[in-house]
């Protein structure tokens, strides 16, 4: 009888995918991600003993546990399969530590692949190697200093601010970046000025735009100095005083890292950073080609730009075919890498470059192929021959005033044939074929006023793009960043721009009073710099987390709580009508407040607005005709962490509550529930069942007391979409009915 061996991965998807390549010798399991972590509950760090972590089976891994530690028994050797990062060399790690009872060391391996294809995974599980510590060393750094935040400084927040606020070692520096562009916006005063633009005929029509005068950089700054200026303009005479024409050439970029990925997803496909790597995370893991599974892409969570040979050569074979000679670059591009990228993993690209996004379009979803469809020309663009171009500046005089016109002419397409996502200046532009001294026809004259613009918003791209460049975090932790500063409400994303909030920019300015030596772009960088090092073996782990440890504890110290809520709280003329006491300003989850100062004595509060003038507006009570069923005071509507609910208004004597119902029985046969507004832990308004756990009916969309005319359903819910506008939708039978 054969005998089996084990490979065990980290997700269900992987595992499906990978057991299908390997055969009836081998069996594929999943752990579910990390199998040990720090506790919850307890730091479970001893840093006096070289901050040791402690590790714990989380409760709801322990039948996995179980279970691969049966399968490893019965299995002669056992393949750890997880990602080729830090994560899935910390999973590994902990894989091996759970197994060790059950299995030899020598029959444990460490395998890696950078694609999940059948050739990639044979090749790996023929070459295993064993785990680097190294890696799991910067991992255990890392995870480190995300506890210590998550016991010293979080709490903090609670306590001086409002519960349910976090802070983070990168997080906090990514808020510092927009709260400091938040407050450059709100500093920022616009200054007039002033523009001239001639409209000009000579064989075609084109715009000259006023960059000189009298020999001087053109700064026109009011209205007089334009009208003077645009006078003397009008009468004089147009004649082209140069001619420049010069070529020049325009490199493809380099394949897609994750950064890279991320950014040209938002910009292009408008993806969020999550949804990006989401998507991503598919393409990686494996899709059904009419049967066979497959991985598409190569590991998506990399910062490395090198390509193998043997996938190059494929691309070059593919290009000659389908592009002709002409657009096949001579030599291999080979991309340089950044100083502190790991060599690793290869850049994302197709794991085969004839599979091409029109190929297999019928087995992707439109995300994943629009997603695909960019990697695959990204990658197919970085062995084609770079676009010529053409680029003309003319120079006209008018008297003292000097015109300027510029275009930029695409001779050869080159690798924009296949990836045209690349901003070229002025390629719009189409100009006449002038020479010098000719006469041109002024045909308009035009004068406009503007205004300086304040600094620009970041958007995800940007945002992405600017944490890369300080050397912040590393490109698998940019998505979860994001998701966690829109999360805890420190910003939200208006038309794609961060807008940092109000509660944002207060905890940021509390935490950067407190600790700016250590939440600033500079020592962060040099952090992830020596974590780097501690991977390469070249840095020691405990002298990392000592020089991040020692000052953040020093300044702890220093903080008293008392004081620093004393600083946030703002007293108010508005009295207290239960005690008397004047009124001050708290935080909240969901925001400011009023609050009585003699609280928990007296726990009297109230919502407020503010006027146009700046002056508070208190938001009276809604108050309700019916009469809690306890103390017969009035009801009222009151909203709440996970959304809006009833509640006495004799609150806090009487604590009675109820969920908000919408008027509406759920649909589900035998039951006699409502439905209910909720609020998810992401601000996300939904409806739900009130017999919930007992009954599970959910929907994101408002539902409408209207019975479906087709199937008969008991509700409709109300959708809208840019094609078809606002409708009523089925859940059951998925109809559309158009009021």
């Amino acid at each position: 009888m054969t005998e089996k061996n084990l490979v065990i991965v980290e997700s269900p998807a992987k595992a499906r995918t990978i057991k299908k390549f390997l055969g009836q010798n081998y069996e594929v399991e999943s752990s579910m991600g990390h199998i040990r972590d720090l506790p919850k509950g307890e730091f479970g760090i001893d840093i006096t003993n070289g901050f040791k972590p402690k590790y714990v089976i989380a409760p709801d891994k322990i039948k996995t546990v179980r279970k691969l530690q049966k399968m490893a028994k019965k299995n002669n050797k056992v393949y750890l399969a997880s990602d080729h990062d830090r994560e899935g060399e910390a999973i590994a790690f902990h894989l091996s530590y759970i197994l060790k009872k059950y299995k030899r060391s020598e029959d444990i391996y460490r395998v890696v692949f950078n694609e999940i294809t059948k050739p990639a995974i044979l090749s790996a599980v023929k070459n295993p190697g064993k785990i680097d510590l190294k890696k799991v060393e910067a991992q255990q750094a890392r995870r480190i200093l995300d506890r210590i935040f998550g016991y010293k400084i979080s709490p903090l927040l609670w306590k001086v601010i409002t519960s349910g606020l976090s802070a983070g070692r990168v997080q906090t520096v990514a808020l510092r970046l927009l709260a400091e562009r938040e407050r450059k916006i709100q500093a920022f005063k616009p200054e007039e000025y002033w523009t001239i633009t001639a409209y000009l005929n000579k064989k075609l029509k084109f715009s000259s735009y006023l960059v000189k005068f009298d020999n001087k950089e053109i700064k026109i700054k009011n209205e007089k100095k334009a009208n003077e200026i645009y006078y003397y303009l009008v009468k004089q005479s147009y004649t082209v005083q140069s001619v420049k024409k010069q070529t020049g050439i325009l490199s493809p970029p380099p394949p897609f890292i994750t950064s890279t990925l991320q950014q040209e997803a938002s910009r292009i496909l408008r993806f969020s950073t999550k949804r990006t790597m989401m998507i991503a995370q598919q393409l990686y893991e494996g899709i059904d080609l009419d049967g066979e599974t497959t991985g598409i892409i190569s590991y998506m969570r990399t910062d490395s730009t090198r390509i193998s040979s043997q996938a190059n050569m494929e691309l070059r074979k593919l290009i000659k075919e389908r592009y002709k000679e002409k657009y096949l670059q001579k030599r291999i591009r080979i991309f340089k890498n950044k100083n502190t990228a790991q060599d690793a993993h290869e850049a994302i690209r197709p794991t085969s470059s004839y599979r091409t996004p029109d190929s297999i379009k019928r087995f992707l979803s439109n995300d994943q192929y629009k997603l695909y469809d960019l990697i695959w020309r990204r990658f197919v663009a970085t062995q084609m021959t770079p676009a010529k171009l053409e680029f003309v500046t003319i120079n006209i005089n008018a008297g003292k005033g000097l015109f300027r016109s510029q275009g930029t002419t695409i001779l050869f397409d080159g690798f924009m044939k296949v990836y045209s996502h690349v901003s070229i200046k002025n390629s719009n532009v189409i100009l006449p074929d002038l020479k010098a001294k000719e006469l041109i026809n002024l045909e308009k004259l035009e004068k406009q006023k503007k205004f300086t613009s304040p600094p620009l918003r970041y958007t995800e791209a940007s945002l992405v793009k600017k944490l890369e460049y300080e050397g912040i975090g590393r490109p698998s932790t940019y998505a979860s960043i994001i998701t966690t500063l829109l999360a805890r409400k420190y910003a939200t994303l208006v038309q794609r721009k961060f807008i940092t909030t109000e509660l944002g920019l207060i905890v940021e300015k509390f935490l950067i009073s407190k600790f700016s030596d250590i939440f600033n772009t500079k020592f962060t960088a040099e952090m992830e710099a020596e974590l780097d090092k501690v991977e390469q073996g070249s840095y020691d782990m405990e002298k990392v987390l000592n020089e991040y440890y020692n000052p953040l504890a020093e300044q702890l110290e220093k903080i008293s709580i008392s004081k620093e809520k004393e600083k946030l709280q703002i007293e108010t003329d508005i009295k207290c009508e239960k005690c008397g006491e004047k009124m001050v300003i708290k935080w909240g989850r969901n925001g400011k407040f009023l609050a009585c100062p003699n609280f928990p004595k007296c726990k009297n509060t109230k919502n407020f607005t503010y006027t146009d003038q700046g002056k508070i507006k208190i938001v009276k009570e809604e108050l309700l005709d019916e009469l809690c069923p306890k103390c017969g005071s009035k009801l009222s509507v009151r909203s709440g962490k996970f959304g809006r609910f009833y509640a006495c208004s004799n609150y806090p004597k009487c604590r009675y509550t109820r969920p908000f119902s919408i008027g509406i029985h759920c649909p589900e046969e035998n039951c006699d529930g409502q439905i209910i507004e909720r609020k998810s832990q992401k601000g996300k308004t939904f409806y739900g069942c009130s017999n919930y756990p007992k009954c599970d009916f959910i929907t994101s969309y408002k539902p409408v007391n209207q019975e479906c005319p087709k199937c008969g359903y008991k509700i409709l819910v109300e959708r809208s979409s840019k094609k078809d506008g606002d409708y009523l939708y089925c859940l059951r039978c998925k109809e559309k009915f158009f009021r």
